[in-house]
């Protein structure tokens, strides 16, 4: 059994201060060291999200208002062919009706106002439509007198949901004629691939005068569907 005297003395109040505020500041130092962590950590994740959000709307834009990439695969063997290009158009302003070279026209002097693209079931003026082309839309027509209805109803079917007018045209050399500004195909069938090539090529095309320019706002002409 040890002496009273061999026992360590108990710490002085003095002691017991010191070691209860060292530990106090070690705990403090602790929780300012996770704190920072946790500030830190907050802002890193902030930025991801930012960055993450910003790569998606710009993704978003890019896919629904660029114009397709030149880079594609033609489906049809004779698209080169078949496709008929009109390039150096004049696309000018002018209240006056105009003579054009093409039927349906691809492009040249055209009407101030230009028409809102969708479904007509009526013939439009063509200089209003040449004006809704330079905006990068494409145009389907088609003869009433040699087109069913069936055809018809496929044809705005295909046509995309923006930037296409579908309208009837008389006096056609072909059954049906797509055209966007400079460029046209004729065709008989609606599930003709060349059509599909002529979408990728020229709907919302980079090389018309206007691209991506109002679809809508401008004149509705008679006869509009939808």
């Amino acid at each position: 059994m040890s002496s009273p005297s061999n026992r360590p003395a108990p710490p002085s109040l003095k002691q017991q201060r010191a070691e209860k505020r060292a530990a106090q500041l070690e705990k403090f130092k602790k929780r300012q060291a996770a704190e920072k962590r946790n500030r830190i950590l907050g802002i890193i994740a902030a930025v991801v999200a930012l960055l993450l959000v910003a790569g998606t709307v710009t993704t978003v834009l890019i896919l629904n208002a660029a114009p397709p990439s030149g880079d594609r695969e033609v489906t049809s063997e004779d698209y080169p062919e078949r496709l008929e290009l009109y390039p150096d158009l004049e696309a000018t302003h002018t209240e006056s009706r105009v003579t054009y070279d093409q039927s349906p026209p691809v492009g040249g002097p055209h009407n101030p106002a230009w028409l809102n693209c969708g479904v007509y079931d009526v013939q439009q003026q063509n200089e209003n439509v040449v004006h809704t082309l330079e905006h990068g839309a494409v145009w389907i027509a088609y003869d009433p007198a040699s087109t069913t209805d069936d055809q018809i109803a496929a044809l705005v079917e295909l046509a995309p949901d923006t930037y296409t007018v579908v309208s009837p045209y008389d006096g056609l050399d072909s059954a049906m004629v797509i055209s966007a500004w400079g460029a046209q195909l004729r065709f008989t069938d609606v599930d003709d691939p060349a059509v599909t090539d002529f979408l990728d090529e020229f709907w919302r095309s980079p090389t018309s005068p206007e691209p991506s320019a109002p679809c809508t706002g401008g004149l509705d002409g008679p006869g509009r569907v939808s």
